[in-house]
């Protein structure tokens, strides 16, 4: 079954707000694999667990059309709100029960989500609706994210995020195990496509505040079942992290900007002309 989280109206607004979306250069990963198992034209793009539409918008210039899928109805709501691209349209429905024909798609993505999949049904469900030479793209990123800062101790600076990443982990999902890397090489095994890819360790840079990064945190499951846990601990948690932070930084707003250094692995298979 599909794990049904970040439903509610406020953690979908702070998704928007705050989650990250894969850089250019990592979606031409996606794209340069496309291009070179199918090849052009680009009619179709799927994004399944689509969330509040990030990464769907990415998608936007490479494709004729684009459909972002959620099973939230409060996700897809702010999805629709934050759309300007004509070719991008929003479904509500399961990850394992795809609204579309057989063969019909180029490209399937999950950014972020095939974690939360029934994820045997889920990849035989893309099987289904990819075209001959149409391609699988799964991506993520870790929590284990990293901070540096002008005139700063990066390893004090990554210290405080340890001990975060630390006091969230009792609150992790058993559904994901130690690892949620462990989850993607596994169905990178368990596809019997000739071609695919697997990338482990791919570093990416963003820059944004410090309150964003701790927005960010505060978006993981694993800080929201804590928040549900323990309200009054968790926001002390949060708080006293950032002060921290702050202090390292030699700042007094958590307006200050850093750079993220987030850690993203990904799988890329193409489906065979004769499948």
């Amino acid at each position: 079954m599909t794990y049904r989280l970040f439903e509610g109206k406020d953690h979908a607004a702070s998704y928007w707000k705050y989650r990250i979306s894969p850089s250019d250069d990592l979606l031409q990963q996606v794209l340069g694999f496309l291009e070179k198992h199918k090849g052009r034209p680009l009619e179709l793009a799927v994004d399944v667990g689509c969330g509040s539409g990030q990464g769907t918008l990415l998608l936007a210039k490479h494709f004729a059309s684009v459909v972002g899928t959620d099973v939230s109805p409060a996700q897809l709501e702010v999805a629709l709100q934050h759309n300007k691209e004509p070719n991008v349209t929003y479904r509500q429905c399961v990850a394992e029960e795809l609204p579309f024909a057989d063969c019909s798609v180029d490209l399937v993505t999950a950014m972020s989500a095939f974690h939360w999949f029934d994820r045997a049904r889920f990849l035989q469900e893309a099987h289904r609706v990819l075209k001959p030479r149409g391609c699988l793209a799964l991506l993520n990123y870790t929590i284990d994210m990293e901070l540096s800062f002008p005139n700063c101790s990066r390893q004090e600076l990554n210290q405080i995020c340890k001990e975060f990443y630390a006091a969230l982990q009792p609150y992790r999902s058993p559904h994901l195990g130690q690892s949620s890397i462990l989850l993607y090489r596994e169905a990178y095994e368990s596809i019997p496509y000739p071609d695919k890819e697997w990338q482990e360790c791919v570093w990416d840079r963003k820059h944004m505040p410090l309150s964003n990064f701790m927005g960010l945190v505060e978006s993981f499951s694993s800080y929201q079942a804590l928040l549900k846990d323990d309200p009054q601990r968790a926001s002390s948690l949060s708080q006293v992290t950032c002060q921290r932070l702050m202090s390292c930084m030699n700042v007094t707003s958590a307006d200050a900007q850093v750079e993220v250094h987030v850690k993203y692995f990904y799988l890329l298979t193409c489906k065979p002309q004769d499948s």
